[in-house]
């Protein structure tokens, strides 16, 4: 029997526990799922993909990153029961959404700063080279899905710090 990572030796791993087999000596399941919490990993894959399925997978990925993989399958299962529609694809999205929100919000407290200091007279009025990088590059400041609203921010308060100068 192979013996898993903090199993007693000769116990069954995770997945030999959950299938109620004899765990050999070249199970493919126990050097990434543990006697202790494995099992319970392993019904969430076995559920989504099925076991056979999942040996398939981790027989096919070369030996120094199967453990990656075996996480990586262990995720998706677990989004996929959460979320039968979209599994994982949810949460990605959500974060993508987020950085989107944040890219927007970090653009903003850089026009700002930026007016800030123009009305401070910390920067030329036509604005600083932040701003002229910002005007002829938005992405070049860390602006992806905003470009356009940085722009139109951007043009904002270059009037704004045209006001103040004059």
């Amino acid at each position: 029997m192979a013996s898993s990572g903090g199993g007693a030796p000769g116990s069954p791993c995770g997945a030999c526990k959950f299938l109620r087999r004899k765990c050999a000596a070249e199970c493919v399941f126990a050097p990434h799922f543990c006697a202790e919490d494995g099992a319970a990993q392993f019904a969430a894959i076995h559920k989504v993909f099925g076991a056979s399925n999942a040996a398939k997978l981790l027989q096919q990925v070369p030996p120094g990153d199967r453990s990656e993989a075996a996480a990586t399958v262990t995720y998706e299962a677990q989004a996929r029961l959460r979320d039968p529609i979209y599994g994982c694809v949810a949460h990605i999205f959500a974060l993508q959404q987020q950085v989107a929100s944040l890219q927007v919000q970090v653009m903003q407290a850089k026009a700002q700063v930026a007016q800030t200091m123009a009305a401070a007279g910390g920067a030329p009025a036509a604005g600083g080279p932040l701003l002229q990088r910002w005007q002829m590059d938005p992405e070049s400041v860390g602006v992806n899905h905003a470009a356009g609203l940085s722009r139109v921010v951007l043009r904002r308060v270059s009037v704004l710090s045209l006001r103040v100068s004059h």
